[in-house]
């Protein structure tokens, strides 16, 4: 575990309880990510879309979807989504499982929170025999981009990713872990 501030960041795993919760930091983490650099109407119709309770709910009873949280003590640092199920964006000729969303809160960036649930998000892949972690980041988010690849991954492809109205492209990277 890494120490925040002389604080432990764990990883537990949601469930349906949960949901107002990750809408919630979904929402913001979403925004505060991306609204600076891009239209805000187009962030906003986003979100409002896909960070509601109801579709978290959705989401979470989705038995592809495995979503885990950070807390650095009582307070929640982020979170990471991982879908199982199969896509044609995925890599060819793998066994793998996509990391569709990883957001670590803006108070907390910098803090070992991303690192700790890029972790968790790798050793659950190995713990269900994947050989690959992949995921699609926005061309134009460089730093999150540094983070993948220093962690390991790969570029292999893209794939488009409407925001809003806004249709942009996403860089697909993968992992081996095998």
């Amino acid at each position: 575990m890494e120490k925040i501030m002389n604080t432990a960041v764990t990883i537990r795993n949601a469930n349906l309880d949960d949901a107002a919760l990750l809408a919630e930091l979904g929402w913001k983490t979403f925004y505060e990510t991306f609204a600076p650099l891009n239209n805000e109407a187009d962030v906003k119709l986003y979100v409002d879309k896909n960070f509601t309770t109801e579709r978290l709910i959705q989401e979470l009873e989705d038995p592809h979807a495995i979503f885990l949280i950070a807390q650095a003590g009582d307070t929640v640092a982020g979170y990471a989504k991982l879908r199982t199920q199969l896509n044609p964006d995925a890599p060819p000729d793998t066994v793998s499982i996509e990391l569709e969303r990883i957001y670590s809160d803006r108070d907390f960036l910098g803090k070992s929170v991303g690192k700790t649930l890029m972790q968790a998000s790798i050793d659950l892949a190995k713990q269900r025999g994947c050989d690959t972690l992949w995921l699609g980041v926005w061309e134009f988010n460089p730093r999150a981009i540094a983070f993948y690849e220093k962690w390991g991954f790969e570029k292999f492809s893209s794939h488009p990713f409407l925001l809003g109205t806004d249709l942009q492209t996403d860089l697909l990277y993968k992992k081996k872990l095998t």
